[in-house]
């Protein structure tokens, strides 16, 4: 045998050695879906629903990049590049709006992240089950009520003529109170409202996270002497602090994802200034005007898709460099 054949020889044998691993496991999970079919069957309808309202419609986002037309078609538009997004850009509106969408984003993620947190780890330190329920079952009944009924309740709540606000207001000073229509109390009305809402279900996930840490690590620290904040800083939170970090990821990639119902049944002429977000002015550009802009308004959400995938990609990355455990 010639030096080149052995070579040929050799490096068929390693490829042979280094391709076994890889056909061991692939036979390994061929069996493993042969044998567990019917788990594998129910994952079929969410993947179908998956591939067809999610990545099916992302064919038509090219129309973001033509100037479409209905005769035309997504394929049979003029391809026009980046003017869309040059338009925006160069909108009057885009400064306000950005503003806007992240202000309020920031404003709701700082207010809910922390407070499911800090009611998940006050229930787990109560001891009488009647009362941990009850207050588990009002904070997640607001959960249940849709986004239209909250908005409504709003508009009751604090109307400025019959509304409890404006009542108690004017039976103390002598004046009603009109925070429908002053724009400073937008974001706090949107917000709050969101956090009433939604604490309830935040807090069942890090309960649930909190029944996963060994008891006997609150029995070590009982006997050295520690207190219930020491048990709750030092055993608790180290818990539950891998389900925080992904729920963290997963808002900072959302954040911009304000609430596009919530916000536009909320806006009126008046607090426009401060309520006019991304969401809903993809709303007013491509089916509530005229003109149905459809491939600005294309555009402009998908810019904003693209700057959720950079938040969620950098969160990623800064959750892993501080030792945490990540998304991937």
């Amino acid at each position: 045998m010639s030096v080149t054949d052995r070579v040929d020889a050799a490096g068929y044998g390693k490829s042979r050695l280094q391709s076994s691993p890889f056909r061991s496991r692939v036979a390994h999970t061929l069996l493993h879906m042969r044998r567990r079919w019917q788990l594998y069957a129910l994952l079929l309808i969410p993947f179908i629903y998956m591939i067809v309202f999610h990545y099916t419609p992302m064919i038509g986002a090219q129309i973001a990049f033509r100037d479409y037309s209905a005769r035309g078609g997504v394929w049979g538009s003029e391809w026009i590049g980046l003017e869309n997004f040059q338009r925006f850009f160069n909108s009057y509106l885009f400064q306000r709006l950005i503003i806007n969408t992240v202000t309020l984003g920031l404003y709701s993620l700082i207010a809910s992240f922390p407070i499911p947190i800090i009611l998940a780890l006050s229930l787990n330190q109560v001891r009488n089950i009647f009362f941990k329920k009850t207050v588990q079952m009002v904070t997640y009944a607001p959960y249940f009520i849709s986004t239209v009924v909250l908005v409504g309740l709003l508009l009751q709540f604090f109307n400025p003529r019959f509304g409890v606000v404006s009542q108690i207001s004017q039976g103390l000073t002598g004046q009603p109170v009109n925070i429908l229509n002053d724009p400073t109390w937008f974001q706090s009305l949107f917000v709050w409202s969101g956090v009433w809402q939604s604490t309830g279900f935040a807090t069942i996930i890090y309960l649930a996270a909190l029944t996963t840490i060994d008891p006997a690590l609150h029995e070590a620290a009982r006997v050295d002497g520690a207190s219930r904040l020491q048990r709750i800083r030092h055993i608790d939170i180290p818990g539950i602090m891998p389900v925080t970090t992904m729920l963290l990821i997963l808002n900072l990639g959302n954040f911009i994802n304000i609430g596009f119902e919530k916000v536009l049944l909320m806006q009126n002429p008046i607090n426009t200034g401060v309520s006019e977000i991304i969401d809903t002015y993809v709303y007013k550009v491509g089916l509530a005007s005229t003109a149905l802009d459809f491939s600005y308004a294309t555009a402009i959400g998908l810019f904003k898709g693209v700057i959720a995938l950079i938040l969620v990609v950098t969160a990623n990355w800064a959750v892993k460099r501080m030792g945490q455990e990540g998304l991937w």
